[in-house]
């Protein structure tokens, strides 16, 4: 794992050194992501400049050290990540006549290029990635990013200078960056909690979606990402093409595709650990590991004083049964808020999702003992885990039969009656709304239940329960929503169920949008690698195979990942009600925070920086302080721009 930067000079003649003093002043800005070593290979004919941090965990020699160029001189690479299917490509390629001098993946991945060409190389290799690639013969710079988005790659024209690198801070060292703020990306933010690519909450600036490639010829023309993988077509022909066995083969299939996947994302020449929640997903991981490992696996775990946000108990549970060298910490909310400081400059744009907290705190206690941890990611969205996935059909199936109108006097209704009738006026229906709201009051479930009900179809029910802000462009000023993969329907997957289609737009948006970038910026802020064998794609392209009926159960996801675990683990120790990551945000803005908000949402201060209208928000702070309502996911999301604004 590493940080990679550079730029691509195309308008004057620019010598060597200044080409090297750039690029430096680029790369040291990533020294978190590669602590172990750098370094700078530049074509002053060209105008190139590329720039290597690494973390040094496969081949830890200097034959590892990038930039690398390949045997032929043809081509400089700088890559982040790991090719876990580099072996096998090796024996292939030798059977080619290629020789290798060390034993890095990179050195595999370039010979792979001068032997098949950049679009079929990628399209073998098995891993996460994001690379730039310098063709000197064709004179074309080559970016690329692995199938599902596991790493980050920024980058954009300013001018004629072609900016690329890892996180954002890479880029605005280069002297010609111009940090405009996008306001159309400010309002998919606000909606999200994330902004999502391709875009970048600076003008001009871009993220490079996953399963893409972009070549530049140096020329006007700027080109688009060309897909070279689709999870849209994985997840059609998956279901066109539906598993043919019975349960029992479904199960020992993925069963044996999952250690393969594990076993791969083991090799490592440094210390190795997992992240165990005590849930499904990390359980399976850290059991399959455990299978696999003839010493004690190392596991962490971050545990909470407060009562409803600790799951340390069951991953303690977990990891004495698996009989893993178990660490777990429990966090005081001293050390929690201690983390919210560091967070506008570890993610580099806005971001929200605030179980970036506990993320950052279980990765830095990994990094004590190890370089490289497993996570259980990816496990909700292929295997069915998210509750709104079996309680989301439920409850459309209770009103979706009322005519819309009707439904929308229901919902009128329900938020205008006095906080005294909202139980009687709920009913059972409230029951079915997402766990994580089950805790709220009343006033915030009848509201909840009211956003449910005015939707005109299920697919609006789904982008409104993904959706902080319902109307962004009322709250950010000058700004317009830009498409996304949720919002043109064009770019669903067409697959038979509502349920299938929001574990789709799961897997292409809060997954490489949130859950990715989240584990990325935390683990990488301390320099720990993090792997995660579900979103190998052979397993992505299984599992969409799989029939939903061995997904979910009985109002229970995960189905068939449970059969599988339960060799492993057994039931008792896992079988509870799904919980979410998270800390006390709506507490914390009460108590501890309350000072800090309120100087970053005071109504000056919002009108004098002009991006958003205070109106709504002071109302929704309002509301919060005095418990009438929980705004903590709206307010987190003004909070985290407001903080991120202040450092930037």
């Amino acid at each position: 794992m590493c940080g990679i930067t550079g730029f691509w000079n195309t308008s004057i003649e620019v010598n060597a050194d200044k080409l090297q003093e750039l690029a430096q002043q680029m790369s040291d800005t990533l020294l978190h992501r590669g602590p172990d070593s750098g370094g700078i290979w530049v074509d002053e004919a060209a105008g190139i400049a590329l720039g290597h941090r690494r973390l040094a965990i496969v081949d830890l020699s200097p034959e590892g050290h990038q930039p690398m160029l390949s045997a032929n001189g043809r081509y400089a690479i700088v890559f982040n990540g790991e090719i876990y299917n580099f072996l096998e490509l090796r024996q292939e390629l030798t059977k080619y006549g290629h020789a290798f001098r060390g034993h890095s993946d990179t050195e595999i991945m370039l010979a792979g290029f001068s032997q098949w060409g950049v679009k079929q190389a990628i399209e073998r290799f098995n891993g996460m990635f994001a690379f730039a690639l310098w063709d000197r013969q064709e004179r074309l710079l080559h970016l690329g990013c692995d199938r599902l988005g596991e790493k980050p790659l920024y980058y954009g024209w300013i001018g004629q200078t072609f900016l690329f690198g890892s996180e954002l801070k890479a880029l605005k060292a280069h002297p010609n960056f111009q940090a405009e703020i996008n306001r159309d990306a400010l309002t998919l933010f606000v909606r999200h909690c994330y902004v999502p690519a391709p875009y970048s909450i600076y003008k001009g600036i871009y993220k490079l979606p996953p399963a893409t490639l972009l070549t530049w010829n140096g020329t006007d023309i700027r080109p688009a990402p060309i897909p070279y993988w689709s999870a849209k077509e994985a997840a059609e022909f998956g279901v066109a093409n539906p598993f043919t066995g019975s349960e029992q083969e479904a199960i020992d299939q993925m069963e044996a595709l999952l250690l393969d996947a594990v076993g791969l994302r083991m090799m490592a020449d440094v210390p190795l650990g997992a992240f165990l929640s005590g849930g499904i997903d990390s359980s399976t991981v850290v059991a399959l590991m455990q299978a696999q490992s003839s010493q004690p696996v190392k596991t962490f775990t971050i545990g909470f004083y407060e009562d409803g946000y600790n799951e340390a108990q069951y991953a303690k549970a977990v990891a004495q049964h698996l009989k893993t060298d178990h660490t777990e910490l429990y966090v005081t909310p001293a050390e929690a808020l201690a983390v919210i400081p560091k967070l506008p400059t570890l993610y580099d744009e806005p971001f929200s999702d605030a179980s970036q907290i506990p993320t950052f705190l279980v990765s830095e206690m990994a990094r004590r003992q190890v370089t490289v941890s497993l996570s259980g990611d990816g496990g909700d969205e292929l295997f069915g885990g998210y509750n709104r996935y079996f309680w989301g059909r439920n409850i459309w199936q209770k009103v979706g039969w009322m005519p819309q109108a009707l439904r929308q006097t229901a919902a009128n209704a329900l938020t205008s009656v006095s906080p005294q009738t909202w139980d009687r006026a709920l009913g059972g229906l409230s029951n079915l709304l997402p766990s994580k709201y089950q805790a709220s009051g009343s006033g915030f479930k009848a509201h909840k239940l009211a956003e449910v009900l005015a939707v005109s179809d299920p697919e609006a029910m789904y982008m409104g329960l993904v959706s902080h802000w319902k109307n962004p462009e009322a709250l950010v000023i000058g700004g317009l929503e830009q498409p996304t993969n949720l919002t043109d329907r064009q770019r669903w997957a067409k697959v038979p169920s509502f349920t299938e289609s929001m574990m789709y737009l799961d897997t292409v948006t809060y997954l490489p949008d949130d859950i990715l970038v989240k584990l990325d910026r935390a683990s990488m802020g301390v320099s720990l690698e993090g792997r995660i064998p579900f979103l190998d794609h052979r397993v992505v392209e299984l599992a969409w195979r799989i029939p939903l009926s061995m997904k979910i159960r009985n109002n229970k996801g995960k189905w068939l990942l449970r059969q599988i675990l339960d060799k492993y683990v057994p039931n008792n120790l896992i079988d509870r009600p799904k919980a979410g990551f998270g800390v006390p945000i709506d507490s914390w803005l009460r108590g501890p925070l309350r000072d800090w908000a309120e100087a970053l949402l005071d109504e000056k201060r919002l009108q004098r920086e002009g991006f958003f209208n205070p109106g709504p928000i002071r109302e929704k702070w309002e509301e919060h302080l005095a418990g009438d309502r929980d705004w903590q996911y709206y307010l987190w999301d003004i909070l985290m721009f407001q903080a991120w604004l202040e450092v930037n």
